[in-house]
């Protein structure tokens, strides 16, 4: 059985942060180009990102570009040559959710279909793969169950691509549009307001308060470290990491945490192979829960939870550090599990608030730690004896990942061999490729033949200012040989230059993958605002593969009344055991709960919440505000939706 691949995807705002992603173990990296990115403040020059392509491309790292927004028709043309541009600076993928982009003249590019397309069926899946996407990123809320039907209904071909790591948006993506209709920043363009992290009061049908400033749509973040053999066995080849928004040392931490728990599992797997070359060493020890984190959720993969909000706050809490022991004028004491050191960032909670602040100065006294903090102690309410205190910034941590905190080198076994007019010296690597130097030299007999092949294997040992390291080395010759430095330093050299341009020319992409003939057919006849047909190219993509009736993306303005502005697999009611399905069978209150609707109230914001029992998912309705609706679109191009079908 050919060996599969498994791809560890890392997210990088910045180039920079890109080449760490790659060093720590990263397989492949995605990254925002100019415009057009669904983080629209985490964008890239194209002369960086083919920077970044060149390094990755050392290692058969993959560079993928976020071309993953909807378009507005006078946005195509730049979308067009944006893609262009891509493919010129050698990236390997675009990751896209317009569909109109298909009907462009693209280059033989590999496409990837982002989350933002909603890909939850196997249906939708396999339609996606039939119009010429290799990769698929699946919505995060899949179960393993629903994973393993989605890889059985596509070609097996085609990469499925999972979330298991980072931030989750409470709404299926794609099906977000609470940040326009209340700012008119769209979600789909890659501007989020984030209404989710926001607090909100909790309602009945009688107006009862149920729960009083609650982040009641803000849930924890992903974690899938103990489910990773499970998504394997289901299919998953592509394992991403969310945060392009998140600095270094995020990607540093949680690259190389699952960079580790990826080369364990494939010790084990004979059938199985990581994506990219080369062996990652680790100059510190991941850990996930020192990095920015809302606590950690497996979300659905093994079901539905309850406990996956985080409710209380959507700010990073950190570790449990200690407790308060004694409070002093400009001081406090505190017993501590760990040591602490000058600038920790630390907090508690109080009356659901969380009080942040930050030790100027730590001194150890015995069994405690006395913290002097930068803010005014009278200013720290609520701060007494008994209080928890967590740490969020742990500075020594963070002082580690701001220094050199891997190595990444490619695998070579390596010979010195005489030639009928001096010497050679043949690398190859990892990869299969091969590259041999030699040099001229009238051959001297040794005069310590004892010692000549270790002096001969010390000399050309030393690779550390390349990718290469030595896993290997044969020394063939009739006779103990004198090898002065000089030459071996010159054969060394060379035939590292000969390897790398070897493993630059044998460097591939995979180029776009054909669409399957006739047009493979939409699975639905009709397409609402939540399908995000946002120009004319989508339109007639959409026609071409059967569908027949097509509504316009929110952003055009459409839709003035209430409707769905969120769809989240996440329910309020669930997680405030308020189910009627949590209820069945139980004496006393079974029929007694109903799914009746609720409502959010965040100052004078209201958002009612219906419930659809049988896809037990949740909406949140509402409606544009009136500012946004009256707000010019991106362009004067005129664009015509048809409410119902036109005659003939």
């Amino acid at each position: 059985m050919q060996n599969q691949l498994l791809e560890l995807l890392s997210p990088a705002k910045t180039a920079a942060i890109g080449r760490d992603a790659i060093s720590h173990g990263a397989d492949a990296v995605y990254i925002g180009g100019p415009s057009f990115g669904a983080r629209d403040k985490a964008g890239n020059s194209m002369a960086d990102i083919a920077e970044l392509v060149n390094y990755a491309h050392r290692f058969r790292a993959k560079i993928y570009v976020t071309l993953n927004t909807i378009l507005h028709d006078t946005e195509l043309e730049a979308a067009r040559k944006l893609a262009w541009d891509c493919h010129d600076a050698g990236v390997d993928a675009l990751i896209v959710q317009d569909m109109g982009l298909l009907e462009l003249d693209l280059p033989p590019i590999d496409l990837h279909a982002s989350t933002q397309c909603d890909i939850r069926t196997p249906e939708k899946a396999k339609f996606l793969a039939e119009v010429g996407f290799s990769q698929l990123v699946l919505a995060r809320e899949l179960t393993i169950e629903e994973i393993i039907k989605v890889r059985a209904a596509v070609p097996s071909g085609t990469v499925i691509e999972h979330f298991i790591h980072g931030a989750l948006c409470v709404a299926y993506s794609g099906q977000c549009n609470i940040s326009h209709a209340h700012t008119g920043r769209s979600a789909n363009r890659g501007d989020c307001s984030q209404a989710c992290r926001l607090p909100y009061t909790l309602q009945d049908e009688q107006g009862q308060v149920v729960a009083f400033e609650k982040h009641l749509l803000s849930v924890k973040d992903n974690n899938q470290s103990g489910n990773l053999r499970a998504l394997v066995n289901a299919g998953v080849r592509s394992f991403k990491i969310e945060g392009r928004y998140k600095d270094a040392p995020y990607v540093k931490n949680i690259t190389g945490h699952y960079r580790q728990l990826f080369d364990a599992i494939l010790e084990g797997r004979s059938d199985l192979r990581a994506a990219s070359s080369g062996k990652t060493k680790l100059l510190f020890t991941p850990n996930p829960d020192k990095t920015f984190h809302r606590g950690s959720t497996d979300y659905f993969s093994q079901g539905r939870k309850a406990d996956i909000g985080a409710f209380d706050t959507p700010t990073f809490v950190g570790l449990p550090l200690g407790t308060v022991a004694q409070i002093g004028d400009k001081w406090f004491d505190m017993e501590a599990n760990e040591a602490l050191a000058n600038s920790d960032g630390l907090n508690y909670l109080n009356n659901r608030e969380v009080i942040g602040l930050q030790a100027n100065i730590v001194e150890q006294r015995g069994p405690v730690w006395r913290v002097f903090p930068n803010e005014p102690m009278h200013t720290l309410k609520g701060l007494r004896a008994g209080v928890s205190i967590s740490r969020n910034r742990d500075h020594a941590w963070e002082q580690a990942l701001s220094k050199k905190s891997a190595e990444r080198r490619i695998g070579i076994s390596a010979t010195f061999a005489e030639t009928a007019t001096g010497f050679s010296l043949t690398l190859l690597d990892e990869d299969g490729f091969l590259a041999t130097a030699e040099a001229a030299f009238e051959k001297q007999p040794a005069k310590n033949p004892a010692e000549a092949e270790n002096s001969v294997r010390e000399q050309l040992a030393r690779f550390g200012s390349t990718d290469l390291e030595l896993d290997a080395f044969n020394v063939t010759w009739t006779q103990p040989w004198f090898v002065p430095s000089s030459l071996a330093n010159k054969l060394r050299r060379e035939a590292v230059e000969k390897l790398e341009a070897e493993r630059l020319a044998g460097y591939t992409r995979l180029a776009r993958k054909a669409a399957v003939e006739p047009p493979a057919k939409y699975p639905e006849e009709t397409l609402s605002f939540l399908d995000n047909v946002y120009n004319a190219a989508a339109r007639k993509f959409y026609e071409q593969h059967g569908v027949k009736l097509i509504a316009a993306a929110y952003e055009s303005h459409k839709e003035a009344g209430d409707v769905s502005l969120m769809i989240t697999r996440h329910c309020i009611r669930y997680s405030l055991s308020l189910c009627p399905k949590q209820a069945k069978g139980v004496i006393g209150v079974q029929g007694q709960v109903r799914a009746e609707p609720m409502t959010l109230i965040n100052g004078s914001e209201k958002l009612r919440l219906e419930f659809d029992c049988k896809k037990c998912e949740m909406h949140v309705m509402g409606k544009a505000k009136k500012h946004v609706l009256k707000s010019a679109p991106p362009s004067v191009i005129p664009l015509t939706f048809h409410e119902q079908r036109p005659a003939g």
